[in-house]
């Protein structure tokens, strides 16, 4: 089937061209009419650098994993969907005889074909044929710009779950991107008393403080440890997430930490990174990581629908598909004022 859409044609081109995709419906898939498609920092890399990794671009592929959209068709097995839902999409469909889905660790799937991740063509797109599995109905309530946020969301709940979070607890969050925020939200609706954001940007510490009980602390101006000792007296936090990627975020990983706390890790530095194992030893420090999610595309519905959780204010900038080449332009330049970029298809 041949349509319109964002084509990566090698590092540093995009084009809005006719591509031929081929894509059947199968008994147990549907067919989505795509309407809003996130920006994310792995499209901008994709587009900047031409690999991630192992992942290299070595032909045209369509960009875009972030998405929304309505079911225009349905397979002949397909129960629990209809024609003319409102739905977000999981983007990731693993083997399920591999040996991590029997796990129940189907994100770790090294053959899990992944939207936008060489050579899997995204959603930058008028239509795509999903897996009704990895396909979830929205709430009424919940609009498309917000059912395309349920994919980075779920990378923050994925952290929160590894993080065993304990009511009262008080988290570090290192980042203000899209998902230190979206971290920062799912650690308050997980039960954290306060979360403490560290960035070098003024106007996302400022957001941040304005979605809860979070304290901005700005990483070149202000003690990061200095403050988390006023807060906790002087005990640490019970938890940190590194959200930045930053291998300077390393140094000093574990000053703020209380013994016996725990460290997830959610960036992924493109370097090795300087880490102190003593300095987490003596402390007993947990040090756990993530890689992407599993199991937690309902989990993040329910509390987008109950309003624990609100992600319209991260969505600062919207374009037309038309204009997507321009929001991958404006997405380069690192606008100290937006969060998550989204295209409207």
């Amino acid at each position: 089937m041949r349509m319109e859409a964002l084509v990566l044609e090698r590092k540093g081109v995009l084009a809005i061209r006719e591509i031929d995709i081929k894509e059947e419906l199968g008994p147990l898939d549907v067919r989505i009419a795509i309407h809003t498609v996130g920006v994310c920092g792995s499209d901008v890399h994709f587009y900047q650098h031409g690999a991630i990794g192992p992942f290299v671009v070595k032909e045209p592929m369509v960009l875009g994993h972030e998405a929304s959209g309505v079911i225009v068709e349905v397979g002949a097995g397909v129960t629990n969907l209809s024609k003319g839902d409102r739905v977000c999409m999981e983007p990731g469909i693993p083997d399920p005889n591999s040996v991590e889905t029997r796990l129940g660790m189907y994100n770790l799937d090294p053959k899990v074909r992944f939207w936008a991740a060489p050579p899997v063509h995204g959603v930058l797109r008028p239509t795509v044929v999903h897996p009704a599995a990895f396909t979830f109905k929205l709430p009424d309530q919940i609009s498309f710009a917000e059912g395309a946020m349920v994919e980075p969301l779920a990378v923050g709940i994925q952290a929160v779950n590894k993080a065993q979070i304990k009511p009262g607890d008080v988290a570090v969050v290192l980042g203000a991107g899209p998902i230190g925020m979206v971290t920062a939200l799912a650690a308050l609706a997980g039960g954290c008393s306060r979360v403490v954001m560290s960035d070098g940007n003024d106007e996302k510490l400022q957001l941040a403080a304005t979605l809860g009980s979070i304290t901005p602390v700005h990483r070149k101006r202000e003690s990061l440890s200095d403050v988390v000792s006023k807060l906790t007296g002087g005990v640490g936090a019970d938890l940190l997430f590194e959200a930045s990627g930053s291998a300077q975020a390393f140094e000093t990983i574990f000053d703020s930490v209380r013994p016996g706390g725990r460290v997830v890790l959610i960036g992924m530095p493109g370097t090795p990174v300087p880490m102190s194992v003593e300095a987490a030893m003596v402390k007993e420090i947990s040090i756990v990581t993530i890689f992407r999610y599993a199991h937690v595309y309902p989990r993040a519905l329910n509390l987008m629908e109950s309003g624990r959780i609100n992600v319209k204010p991260l969505i600062t900038d919207v374009y037309k598909f038309s204009d997507s080449i321009a929001a991958f332009e404006f997405a380069t330049k690192k606008n100290p004022s937006s969060v998550k970029i989204q295209i409207e298809m």
